[in-house]
């Protein structure tokens, strides 16, 4: 991955390649779609820690159920 970024033109050709395959009015709908899927991830993985008890007192290996 690093050597497409070395590469300037290489980046402009895979960005030409995308643009053909996909046509370019369906570029910001695909856009839009990723960015709010990204924002779903997102919002999933920080919910485990919101649902983290932070003032209950942890269990020691000792207690018995």
């Amino acid at each position: 991955m690093g050597r497409l970024v070395d590469n300037p033109m290489m980046l402009l050709i895979l960005l030409l390649v995308i643009v053909v395959l996909f046509g370019a009015p369906r570029l910001p709908g695909m856009a839009r779609s990723l960015g709010q899927s990204l924002r779903i991830f997102r919002a999933e993985v920080q919910e485990p820690k919101r649902d983290l008890p932070t003032d209950s007192p942890t269990r020691s290996g000792t207690e018995r159920w």
